[in-house]
Order: structure tokens, then sequence, then C-alpha cells
């Protein structure tokens, strides 16, 4: 894979326009494997930090002589800023207090093992008045925080500035949009390398100077609110790039030789995809790019002057560098500092430097298109993470999620695509004020309670997940995401499954008894003989064409079983013995006995639900379907009658496929217990000693994963959601024949708080005799895994009723339809059943993915099959789970669309890639590898399809041999007879 990644190419050397090959290089790397999470290493010597800013997290407005800055007045101002939260805490009057707790926060960094911290300096706390005399209480509290990092040796990375301009500054000169701006930039800098220069090695000049030119100045969203318009916006920048030259000329040229440090500036960047792979669209996106990174970038990174498209654009609004100045900013930087995430990303880009184009997230791309359009510079990401609701305590795994793309898209940026990433920086250290959202979001990796008087610390999930990465420089491989290799018993069942098999009951034409005649001289067609017919002969199931071609489909695959369910609704139309459809029994009879002499064994449901009546006969779906008790005797009534007519084919038998949870009420999942359990004791009683099959029902189980893994609440939860989900039907059947306890508990919990009025009815003891060990094996349908939580994040994914919020792990793999695929989610739920339930035979009897109908995109089942059958292995030959079948879905696209092995297109099936790759796997057992011992399984019959015409014909073909013979006889004694007369007369 790597291999192949980078024959796709790395950015050469750079220059503007280049980065315009990056979504054509991403739209061609290989699916699905470029997607797959990378379990590797960052180089070693990576840098690892956090960091805030000053009036984010600093409080102490008012304390130590410190001085107004911008934000200290639009924060105060009678109108609040837009989108900020509802009234609190006033701005970043106090936020986290980070002035008062320095300790505090170092203590923070001390738990991370960070090997840097990157802070601002508030230029207000410095120079109260933004220019000389200096504060020696500001000077002071830098100085002590400087002095405990070294003691820790944590590396500083400083910011001199982050937005807080000096009020003062605002009101003398009119800020950013003067000219002399950049000279008493130049002198506060001067000022901050002279006192804190031997301690630092990293600088940064200023933060993010978009959202401070453009919202500033031109929109005024943010301080210091100016609404000057694009021109003004345009001039402001114009300024901050001077201010920028200006102080890394001074630390070049009379700070440098002795301190040894670097200066660069803190730019912040979207990512665009274009909306259809066009050119015009990958145009519009590189300009994206370079209205907003670009404006900054290339001036400093290229050649002195802003982008070629802005000056094409913008005409007289964008102010012009003279030729002295172009040279002048060239070259001010020694890495390219990067801030990604969402302070800019779908917040304070404008939204018409998009042009048209969609917002994306991809960190990875972005940094490919730096490396391309930049010059392969070193890249530092000093800004990057996400956030989470304010109203999140200490579980915050959207967050974690979010933190695991990032680094892992890093990582593969490193790794796959050769961009040189020297150091990573999560923001933030600690929850604060969030500029234009206030207190409505976090995005700290320590939690603050801003009501509380003290603000102590206390670590969040993110926190231990943070730390391990560190701890670990990344995401090492482990063994248990290794594939393994092995091979599964002979007697493994290896199946596919069709929800409902398709039924023509259309006769051959040659069943026509009809007697026609020729016209060869005028129509040339047969005429039909009125009133005359030939005699009719028996039907025979190879009359069925539709039953040929399917068992045909499914010995090309080599499978041992298929699995289908029966309509009830079809089979018997009102409910109950009076109304049967035979021709529809006769056909199902056809079917089995036909996957019979295929050697494929025919696995059965008797009832699946599905959206139409629940595919009960309308009968009994009209009143009350399993709510009424009627339904259960109406079930064993029909069960009884397919025992008797099918049973003679049918050996392996499902009471019930897939009985969906989400959509059943207390009172109906009770009856549909007692259903099954009346209908397994049926056939254990009276079929099972004549026709020697097996039987269970058949349960929809994907695992649940607790989002914060580190998190005991989460654990809570997707414990109670495993119960609900699965242990609801499980545990009275395999377990004590009753529900689970936690059902109960936290039925009673929410019905005497919340005033629900859920009631989980109570079996008797007979009841639950009759339903305990109503199994002869575990049969469970699996497809996919959740992360639930305990943390309400998002009203639109939280269950009131239980309490569990859903999280979406966003650097898992998904299918078009949005399924996570997760293939150690098996391996986990087969553990999990065995941990429960003891050493009962699973049988996995659904496991697959839908995907794109473009037969390229078959990689992903190709993945999925591949992957999940080998965590299956992983459980049967690690685990010792009791393994004793896996069946794929589906059969085929046009019972399943998107999710069969064959496609069907044209009244034609086609197999797909993943077909073939199922039936080697089907053929290997397994996964053998050079020290697998060999498993010599018994040859099964080999199956003759052809042979069956000659089975059902034999009279015919007795007729047929007799006339033979006799012709034969015929020939021989006319032969003899023949030589003697020539004899006589000779």
């Amino acid at each position: 894979l790597l291999l192949s990644l980078l024959l796709l190419g790395r950015p050469g050397l750079g220059a503007p326009g280049q980065g315009a090959g990056t979504w054509s290089r991403f739209a061609r790397l290989p699916y699905p494997q470029d997607q797959l999470f990378l379990h590797d290493t960052f180089p070693d010597g990576f840098l690892w930090g956090a960091g805030s800013a000053a009036y984010q997290t600093e409080g102490g407005w008012r304390q130590g002589g410190k001085g107004a800055s911008v934000w200290d007045t639009f924060a105060h101002r009678p109108a609040t800023p837009p989108g900020a939260a509802p009234p609190g805490p006033v701005g970043g009057d106090v936020a986290s207090d980070s002035y008062n707790n320095l300790f505090r926060d170092v203590e923070g960094l001390r738990r991370l093992g960070v090997s840097h911290y990157r802070f601002s300096l508030s230029w207000a706390r410095l120079l109260p008045n933004g220019t000389a005399p200096p504060n020696p209480a500001g000077l002071a509290h830098y100085a002590r925080l400087l002095a405990r990092l070294r003691e820790l040796g944590v590396e500083p990375v400083v910011t001199l500035y982050h937005w807080d301009l000096p009020q003062a500054l605002q009101d003398a000169f009119g800020g950013w949009a003067s000219p002399v701006l950049p000279q008493l930039f130049r002198d506060y800098a001067e000022l901050c390398f002279r006192h804190f220069g031997g301690q630092v090695r990293y600088w940064l000049t200023m933060d993010n100077p978009y959202v401070v030119a453009w919202h500033g100045y031109g929109t005024g969203r943010l301080p210091p609110g100016v609404r000057g318009g694009p021109r003004l916006g345009y001039l402001a920048a114009h300024h901050l790039l001077q201010a920028h030259a200006k102080v890394w000329h001074l630390y070049n040229d009379h700070f440098r030789p002795a301190q040894r440090g670097k200066v660069s500036i803190a730019l912040s960047s979207h990512w665009i995809k274009p909306q259809h792979m066009t050119e015009k669209n990958i145009k519009e996106c590189q300009k994206s790019l370079d209205f907003v990174l670009g404006w900054f970038a290339k001036p400093i990174f290229i050649d002195g002057d802003y982008p070629e498209s802005m000056r094409s654009n913008l005409s007289s609004l964008l102010p012009e560098f003279s030729e002295a100045e172009k040279k002048y900013i060239k070259g001010t930087a020694d890495f390219f500092a990067l801030s990604f995430g969402a302070t800019l990303s779908f917040q304070l880009l404008d939204s018409h430097m998009k042009f048209q184009q969609l917002e994306s997230i991809s960190l990875r791309q972005l940094l490919y298109w730096i490396n391309s359009e930049y010059n392969n510079p070193q890249i530092f990401i000093v800004e990057n993470s996400w956030f989470v609701s304010g109203t999140t305590k200490r579980d915050d795994a959207k967050y974690i999620y979010y933190l695991k793309k990032f680094i892992m898209e890093t990582l593969k940026a490193v790794r796959y695509d050769g961009v040189n990433v020297f150091g990573y920086t999560v923001w933030s250290l600690l929850d604060g004020f969030e500029w234009h959202r206030g207190y409505s979001i976090r995005r700290g990796l320590f939690y603050v309670d801003f009501q509380s008087h003290d603000k102590k610390l206390m670590p969040k999930s993110s926190v231990l997940f943070y730390e391990k990465v560190i701890e670990k420089n990344g995401f090492p491989p482990l063994p248990e995401n290794q594939p393994i290799e092995g091979i599964f018993p002979c007697s493994f069942a290896w199946g596919i499954v069709d929800n409902y098999i398709q039924v023509d009951t259309t006769p051959a034409q040659f069943l026509d008894s009809s007697v026609y005649v020729w016209d060869v001289h005028q129509t040339k067609k047969l005429i039909k003989v009125d009133g005359v017919y030939a005699s009719k002969r028996k039907r025979h199931c190879v009359d069925f064409a539709a039953i040929r071609l399917q068992v045909s489909l499914l010995q090309e695959m080599h499978v041992t079983h298929f699995h289908f369910s029966l309509k009830w609704s079809l089979i018997l139309p009102l409910g109950n013995l009076s109304l049967i459809n035979h021709t529809l029994v006769h056909y199902y009879q056809c079917f089995a006995s036909e996957l019979l002499r295929a050697n494929i064994t025919p696995v059965v449901a008797l009832w699946q639900p599905m959206v139409e009546n629940q595919e009960l006969p309308v009968s009994l779906a009209k009143y009350g379907a399993w709510e009424n008790t009627e339904t259960v005797q109406a079930f064993v009534e029909y069960a009884r009658f397919c025992f008797t007519s099918l049973g003679d084919h049918v050996k392996f038998w499902i009471t019930m496929n897939e009985p969906s949870v989400k959509n059943l009420t207390y009172a109906a999942g009770h009856n549909l217990l007692k259903a099954h359990a009346k209908v397994w004791h049926l056939y254990d009683k009276e079929f099972r000693r004549s026709q020697k099959g097996k039987i269970s029902i058949a349960l929809q189980a994907d695992w649940v994963e607790p989002a914060c893994p580190f998190s005991r609440n989460d654990q809570e939860v997707a414990d109670r959601i495993l119960e609900f989900d699965i242990g609801w039907l499980a545990e009275p059947i395999f377990g004590n024949g009753d529900y689970p306890e936690v059902m109960r508990a936290w039925l009673h919990r929410i019905n005497s708080v919340d005033l629900y009025n859920f009631h989980l009815p109570y079996f008797s003891e007979d009841e639950k005799k009759l339903i305990q060990g109503s199994f002869d094996f575990f049969a469970l349908s699996h497809y996919t895994t959740t992360l639930v939580g305990s943390e309400k994040e998002d009203a639109v994914k939280y269950d009131h009723y239980l309490e569990v919020q859903m999280i979406n792990d966003i650097t898992w793999l998904h299918s078009p339809s949005r399924v996570a695929v997760v293939p150690w989610g098996l391996r986990k739920l087969l553990k999990w059943v065995k941990s429960k339930y003891g050493d009962v035979p699973v049988y996995v009897m659904a496991n697959g993915i839908d995907d794109d109908q473009n037969m390229v995109h078959d990689k992903l089942r190709v993945y999925y099959i591949q992957n999940y059958i080998n965590e299956a292995l992983k459980a049967y030959t690690l685990d010792n789970v009791n393994l004793q079948g896996y069946f794929v879905y589906s059969f085929n696209d046009k019972t399943a669309p998107k999710y069969g092995l064959y496609s069907y297109i044209a009244n034609q099936y086609e197999p797909k890639p993943s077909l073939k790759h199922y039936r080697e796997i089907i053929d290997n057992n397994g996964f053998p590898g050079p020290e697998t011992p060999e498993l010599l399984c018994p040859e099964e019959v080999a199956s003759c399809p052809k042979c069956h015409f000659f089975r059902t014909r034999k009279s015919l073909l007795a007729f047929i041999a007799f006339i033979f013979v006799a012709f034969i006889v015929t020939i021989v004694f006319i032969t003899y007879y023949s030589k003697r007369v020539e004899k006589r007369y000779k």
C-alpha cells in the first residue's frame, strides 16, 4: 500500500499553482485501502504539544496593571457578540483564570507529557497602552511561566499577538488600518525578544491574520468591529504582513545569532473540495485557498506578492507592494506554522470565499497542498482540534474522534505523502472563552467549571487519549489489529443469505398439454387445435426455470448453506389452514429439494418481519399483530404445517429471523418469545426424531462500544444498550428464562423519575420453563458497530428514553449509506455471547455491507468480507468461541439492492469481485498459511445437476433404452442372416 501511494506521486519542488493537482491525486488513491486507519508511528523527535491564547484563558483583565484590549471592549458592549452563549461569564474577564493559576496549567502539561506548550503573550498586559513603558507585573508573570516550563523540560512556543490588540492603539491610530502599526508591533516584539528570547526557541509573530483583517476591519464580526468592507480588510492585511516581516527581520538581524531561535506566523486555513471533479471547479477550489491561506502564505513563502487569482479578481481593492517590499517580505518564515480546525472551518470562513465549492475538514489534503504550493516547507501544526457542546463535561467522545482523525491524517501525510510535518499542537490545553461563540462550546483537554471559584482543572477523556498518543508517538500496530492465518473445521457452514427467494411458479413451455399443427404453407406458425389435448404428465421440480437458475448461481459460489425466509402471508393468506397456497408450498418444496441435490443445505426461516404488515397475514396484522395472543397460536399452526410440508427437505430451521427490537412493543416482544418457544417445543416433541433437524431463533446483534473507552459512564451505557438490543430476546431463551435485570431496573428508574409508563410484562414460572433453553444454537445477524456515550452532545442522535448519545468515529471506514465498517466488532460480539451464554454453538447468519453499484467499488465488500471473516476466525481459534458457520448478506442485488454478491442488470446476473473472493475463502476453508497444518476433510458426494433430468424421466428412459436395444438386436439379426444367405448362393 505504501509503495502504491508513493507511486501516485509525492510533491516535487513547489510552485504557485502546483497545489491544484491535489484533488485529482487524492481521487486516484487506492480504495478502500487509503481510507483505512494507519497503524504507525511518527518519526523520532516529533513534537507533541497543547496550546492556549491569552484572552481565551488568562482572565485577570484588570489585574496586575493590564490595559484594555479590543476584545475587552468588544465583550463589554451592550449587544452580545454574534453567536455568543446566553448571559453568563462576560467575555474573557475571568475565563479559565490562568493568570492566577499558572502552576495549575503547567501541572496539566506535566500530566500530558507534552514536548511543547504554545501560548500567547498579552500585548496589553506587557504594554498597557500599546507602547512603552512596559508593565513589570506582566513581565514577571510570563517570566514565571517560562521558568516553570523550563523546569519541566517543556518547550515554549510563544505567540506575540493572538487577536488582543491594545485598545489604546485602536483608539489612537485606528488599529491595523493604520500604517503606523507595523512599527509599533516591531517595538513590542523587541521588548519580548529582549526579556524572554533566551528561553524561547519558537516564536510566532501573530495568529490567523485572515480573521483579524477580514472580520476585524472588513465585516466587523470580531474586534475591533470595524465594518470597513473589503477595501479596509485588504488594507489591514497589508499592514499585518508588513508588521510580520519587520519582526522577522528584527529577530534575524539582532537576536538569532545569540538566541538561535526560529520565527514564523500562524496561518489558518480551511479545506475545500470541488462539487464536481471538473477543471473549472478545481480552479475555483484553488482560488478559494488563494483567497484565505495564499493571501498571506504566498507573499511570505514564495515571492513577496499576493496570489495572481487575487490580483486579477480584486483589481484596485488589493493594495500593492513595491519591489523593495516584496523582497523584504519574501522568505520571512523559518517554518510553516499551520492552524486548522474549528476556529475558521465552517465558522469564520467568508462564504463568498468558497466560490460555490464544498468546505471539508481534510487536514491531510491541506498538508499535501501546502507542500506542493510552497516549496516543501517544514510544517508545524500549531493549532488543531474540533469542539464539543458547552454542556459536555468530561466524557468528550466527539472531541476524541476528531482528534484521532486529525492526528491520523497528519501521520498519513508524513508516511504516505512525504510531507515534512515536525510537530502537532492540540487546541487547547483547557476550556476557555471561544471567541465569537463565547462559552457555548468547549475545546479544552481539561474541563473548567466556569461558575466555580477556584476554576479547578479536571481531565477529560481526551486527556487519557492524547496521553497514550504521545506516549506511543502515534498509533503503533497492535497484535489484535493484525490478521491471522488459520482454517475453520471441516464441518463449518459457509453460507449466503437471501431474505426471500425469487418465486416464479410459471411452468416451463413444454408442460402445455395442447396439440398444435405447424402451418408450413401459409403462416409458418403453430396453430392450436381446439378441443384436442395430450395426456398430462406429472409436474417435476426441474420444470421451474427460476429454481434452476438460482441453484446454479449458488453452486458457482461454492457455498454449503443457503438461508432464506418463507412468506407466511402468502402461504396462509388468511392466517390459518382454511386457505393454503399449495402452488407456493410446492415451489418451496422443489427449491429445498433442488438445493439438497446440489449439496447445499437449506436454512429456512419461518418468519422475517418486513415493512408491509410485518410480513404477517393481513388478518393477523390488522388485529394487533404480535400484541394479540391469537398470533401466537396462529404461528404455531403455521409452523406445524411448514414442518409437515417441508421438513423432509429442511433440517436447519429458524423460527424468527431478525425480529426488530426497535419496532417492538414490550407486549409484542413478550408474545413473540412465547411463540418461538412453543414452536421450538413443537418441533422437539413431534418432528425432531423423524426429521433429525435443528431449530433456533436468529437475532440481530450489532456490537455496541463505549465512545470513551476510559469512561465508566459510557461503559454502563454500552452495557445497557446491549441488554436492550440483544439481551431483551436472548436472555429469556439462552439465559434464565426472564428478561435482563438491567432492563427491569432501568424501566423502574425512568418510570419513577421521569413519569414514563413503560411496562415490561412478567412471565409465569411455567412460561419461564417453556422459554428457557428453547434453542439448538445461537444465530445472529451482525452488520456494524455503534459507539455510545453518556454525555448529550447532539440532540438528533440522542435517545432520551435510554439516555444514550450515538457517536460516530470519523476515522472508521463507511459504506455509501454511512454504515460503519468495524470488523473487530464481530469478534467482540462473539466473545460477549460466549461470556453471557456459555459454549453455545454460534452461527453468524448474516453479515454484509452495501456498496456502490459500480464494480470498481465492490472493493469495499471484498475488504469487508475478508476482514470480518478473519475476525470470526480469531474468535474461533483465539477465543474458543464455538463458531459453526458464517453467512454473507446478500445473494443478489435484485432482492437486496447494493448488498448482493451478484449484480442484476438488464435481467442478467453477473458475479461481482466479492463473490470470487468469498469463493476463494470457502475453497481454502479460511486463511491457511505456510504454518497451518493440513486438514483432510472427507470429500462431499459429487453433485450432478444435469443428472436430475434423467432421474425424473425413468419410465421414458426405460422405453427409449428398450427401443434402442431392440434396434441393435434387429440389426445384428439382419446382418447375420444376410451373410448366411450370401454363403448359400456361393
